[in-house]
């Protein structure tokens, strides 16, 4: 039986969940590839670091990183140790001695993925990178293999379970922002600086990479408007409840007559819609297609097993076209996104003070909304008809400033909304 033999390059949470698939299901992929999957080599910088875990007599750790590359007995490289400079500098480097790369890293993709994707063409050779996305949700597989003869027009997903783990508990529970996320770090979900999560910067890479996949061409992270949940309040949520609806942080990508159009922010939505029961640190996504219509995708965006799942998975397709490169459709041509001004929402705002001394200003500038009171607050809140955000924003300005001109607060809190 053939033996495919394997770089692994770091050995962090996701790499030794890969390890441990790998060796718990040695004979279950065996049997369903014919092939023999043998992790030989681990690339870290400090092997004492690992001295409590036991190798199979067919692996070894090493620390320079040429023994990886370099080794002609290895045929692919999985790249699970993060950043972008030297990780870039690892998959250039086995993609050009014509090994197969398995890599997880989003940052490296959203900013390099073209360029890798058309050196590991030119060398007869895969990048694969399920686990970029959605950890153990086979999205990414999806778009270009099972989806192949669809159009994609629509992808808008929950796609951070930290965000989502906040925003759940403050639904649930009533909580402040700040008390929840002390707990989401409390409990691991959060880093100890937690902005890429936050504020969305996480979804915003990922959103980046769906989106050029499914335009084929390259959607730059750089180009997508982004808005996290740090202003999102308790009192939103109290809204909320009253309202029957939720809010959920979402990457979206649009297409429609060749316009794209990207976003990340938070959005209100109603119980009807698919991702509104997706909870705690789970993630959903919700993806259409021209002949397909609309399906959704829901499971673990990420942790140790889910994410090496994903991993694993590249890795036995890339073990079954290891002669081969399959190409993805994602080329360097840039797409080109519509201005945030240009898209459509409904708007859930916050307004100080009585409705009945505001209705006619507000009726003049948003024109007729749907009114929502919370008995004991000195403010009220309305759900405007849909228009665009530089209408929106137009609107906005004009009242505040009439507000201001009266020395009154005017407007606290502005969502957007798919109601």
């Amino acid at each position: 039986m053939t033996t495919i033999k394997i770089a692994l390059l770091g050995f962090g949470t996701v790499a030794q969940g890969t390890f441990n698939l790998l060796q718990d299901n040695a004979e279950l992929i065996r049997n369903r590839t014919g092939v023999n999957v043998e992790i030989s080599k681990i690339f870290v910088r400090n092997p004492d670091k690992y001295s409590h875990i036991t190798l199979p007599e067919t692996a070894q750790y090493v620390t320079d990183i040429d023994e990886g590359l370099k080794d002609d007995s290895i045929q692919m490289v999985v790249e699970l140790m993060g950043g972008t400079n030297f990780a870039k500098d690892c998959v250039e480097g086995a993609l050009k001695a014509k090994k197969n790369v398995v890599t997880a890293n989003k940052d490296l993709l959203a900013e390099a993925g073209p360029y890798l994707l058309d050196l590991a063409s030119k060398n007869g050779v895969d990048l694969r990178f399920e686990a970029s996305v959605l950890g153990g949700i086979p999205i990414i597989r999806t778009l270009y293999e099972s989806l192949a003869g669809n159009r994609i027009t629509e992808i808008i997903g929950i796609m951070n379970g930290t965000t989502n783990f906040i925003l759940t508990k403050m639904s649930e529970e009533g909580l402040e922002y700040n008390d929840v996320l002390s707990d989401a770090q409390a409990k691991g979900y959060a880093e100890r600086n937690p902005d890429a999560d936050v504020e969305g910067y996480d979804a915003c890479r990922k959103i980046a990479i769906l989106a050029s996949l499914a335009t084929e061409k390259t959607v730059s992270y750089d180009d997508i408007y982004t808005e996290g949940i740090t202003k999102i309040t308790d009192i939103d949520f109290k809204y909320a409840e009253k309202m029957g609806t939720s809010i959920k942080l979402f990457g979206t990508s649009r297409i429609k007559d060749g316009k794209v159009s990207a976003y990340v922010a938070p959005v209100m939505i109603s119980k009807n819609n698919p991702l509104y029961s997706v909870n705690d640190v789970f993630n959903g996504i919700v993806v259409k297609g021209n002949m397909l219509g609309t399906s959704m995708f829901y499971g673990s965006g990420a942790g140790k097993l889910p994410t090496a799942s994903a991993v694993v998975a590249d890795i036995i397709e890339a073990v079954q076209n290891i002669d081969k490169n399959v190409p993805l459709g994602w080329t360097d041509e840039k797409q080109e996104i519509l201005p945030m001004d240009q898209t459509k929402f409904r708007y859930f705002i916050r307004v100080a003070g009585s409705y009945r001394n505001k209705e006619q200003e507000l009726n003049e500038y948003f024109g007729k909304a749907e009114v929502v009171e919370l008995y004991g607050m000195d403010e009220f809140a309305i759900l405007t008809k849909e228009m665009t955000e530089g209408e929106l924003k137009a609107a906005a300005s004009a009242f505040d400033t009439k507000a201001q001109s009266r020395s009154e607060y005017g407007i606290k809190q502005m969502i957007r909304a798919a109601l």
